[in-house]
């Protein structure tokens, strides 16, 4: 008796399990006609699931988690067209390059080709070579229409070109350029110079990408100096009302000891050092690059791999006297032994 109840009990959860995947399934499809095609939207019915993977070969849609087929027939909306390599995926789309905030047009402009060729491949006549220059001339004075476009293509072209001194990557190039536009829609650069505000953007990108460069390091490559620089950037960060935490000396660990060539080890002790002098409030009112610097100098010493006072300040952008300052109070405060 107590069996057959017990069979029937699991008859009904099975119909209710089955129930259940027929509403998931109805509602995928309809959300897929509305144009909504998110894994994240739905639930697998067996595991509860939300890690819902779209497999586009079989048009399928699979629970990660227990390999539930929740439908077998929703729609690709990707290209008809398969690419191999980068060569062939530029010649097969038809679109072109996403937008971009580095660009005063934001990259949706065209560009009139420089080679003299038209659409089938073939040289243009000496003719008609005239008017295609001053086509051409024409067509890259227009992109330009007024001075607020004027000053945002230079300035972006000055962001462009210190980034790409320092080594930044795009997301903080982005970041800086939008920076840059909501302080030009502001009205923040009148009485000012428009190098001091680029400048003064990509140190705040910096700072909120957690890509940590100096002031020193941004007015090496700009063409304002440091003290300029700083102004520009604590005014516009308090205009736009930029949240920025301060910078901590574990930030510049990384770029410190692969500008000196030392392996993953000196970096993690490094890091070790710099955990329990913040713990012991060591850092406070300090310059986080001497006290990286210095934290690195003796992670080096005690790994083995040992660095110069004058080889790290170097990398660091530091004085060697700041470097024996620092190391001197972790050594002494941390009870680190030294051997010189």
């Amino acid at each position: 008796m107590e069996t057959e109840i017990e069979k029937l009990k699991q008859l009904r959860a099975d119909r209710e399990k089955m129930k259940q995947r027929q509403e998931t399934t109805l509602v995928t499809k309809e959300k897929e006609k509305q144009g909504g095609n998110d894994a994240t939207a739905t639930v697998c019915p067996e595991c509860g699931s939300k890690q819902l993977v779209h497999d586009y070969e079989r048009a399928e849609l699979v629970c990660q988690h227990c390999g539930l087929v929740l439908d077998d027939d929703f729609i690709d909306r990707g290209p008809e067209w398969r690419a191999f390599d980068h060569d062939q995926r530029m010649k097969r789309s038809r679109v072109g390059a996403p937008m971009t905030f580095t660009i005063h047009d934001k990259g949706l402009s065209t560009m009139i080709d420089w080679r003299n060729r038209d659409s089938y491949g073939r040289a243009i006549s000496s003719k008609n070579r005239a008017q295609l220059y001053r086509l051409r001339k024409w067509q890259r004075r227009i992109r330009v229409s007024n001075a607020t476009e004027r000053n945002l293509a230079f300035a972006l072209s000055e962001l462009d070109r210190m980034a790409s001194a320092l080594g930044l990557p795009r997301n903080v190039r982005e970041t800086a350029a939008v920076v840059y536009r909501d302080a030009v829609d502001k009205n923040l650069i009148r009485g000012r110079s428009i190098e001091g505000v680029a400048a003064a953007a990509l140190y705040a990108a910096c700072r909120q990408c957690n890509v940590p460069r100096t002031l020193d390091e941004i007015a090496e490559v700009s063409r304002v100096s440091r003290k300029e620089i700083g102004r520009t950037y604590r005014f516009i960060s308090r205009e736009l009302g930029l949240k920025l935490l301060p910078t901590s000396p574990g930030d510049y660990v990384p770029r410190f000891c692969s500008g000196l060539g030392l392996k993953g080890e000196v970096q993690s002790r490094a890091m070790e050092i710099l955990k329990q002098a913040g713990e012991r409030e060591l850092t406070s009112g300090r310059g986080p690059t001497g006290v990286a610097a210095a934290a690195i100098y003796i992670s080096s010493i005690l790994s083995g791999e040992r660095r110069t006072q004058r080889e790290v300040a170097d990398v660091a952008g530091v004085t060697e006297v700041t470097i024996r300052n620092r190391y001197k109070e972790l050594a002494e405060q941390l009870d680190i032994e030294i051997i010189l």
